[in-house]
């Protein structure tokens, strides 16, 4: 049997008859993509857990508001992005789009401490260095580059996901791009 696509989840979720085992089938087809979208704002590993999973409660609960008129793997991001800003705001981090030029060392040199002890993390020295550096990201310009750079989003899904326009997610992806070459060069 072939893997569900998107479209042949979307369609079963549609219908109260098939809805439980097409959910089943999205969260095996998107877990581990929004897991990594959560994790690299979150940092911890048990954090990214509670995350989705809360996402995907969000999104069962949910279902009956969803009627196919967006991609589904925007919606469930859409989600995500929602429930991930709500953790970090819990915990006391900045939700702005800020485009200041300063850098959060502090962050980032959490992060690195971290990254260095985290058992779930299998990484190379240049994705340990590249995760901290997006760390020390502003929450909503770290989302937007996570989903820009690792899930190859384009610019309008991104916009339909933060709710953000298309110009100012590509000015925040530049200036994030910019901090991170920073923090590489020093750390060289």
């Amino acid at each position: 049997m072939s893997k569900p696509t998107e479209t042949d989840i979307t369609e079963r979720l549609l219908s109260p008859s098939t809805r439980r085992k097409a959910f089943e089938d999205m969260v095996n087809m998107f877990s581990s993509r929004l897991y990594w979208q959560i994790r690299r704002m979150v940092t911890y590993h048990d954090d990214a857990d509670d995350v989705l999973q809360n996402t995907f409660i969000k999104a069962w609960n949910g279902m009956e508001h969803f009627r196919g008129e967006s991609k589904l793997s925007t919606w469930l991001y859409k989600i995500a992005y929602n429930e991930t800003l709500t953790f970090l705001s819990k915990q006391h981090d900045t939700v702005s789009l800020d485009t200041s030029p300063d850098f959060d060392e502090e962050s980032s040199n959490t992060m690195l401490n971290q990254l260095e002890s985290d058992s779930y993390f299998d990484g190379d020295e240049t994705m340990r260095m590249l995760q901290a550096a997006i760390a020390g990201l502003p929450a909503k310009q770290r989302s937007v580059f996570t989903m820009k750079y690792f899930d190859d989003m384009k610019y309008e899904d991104i916009s339909e996901v933060t709710g953000t326009s298309v110009g100012a997610l590509k000015a925040s992806y530049h200036i994030a791009v910019k901090k991170i070459e920073e923090f590489f060069n020093s750390h060289d």
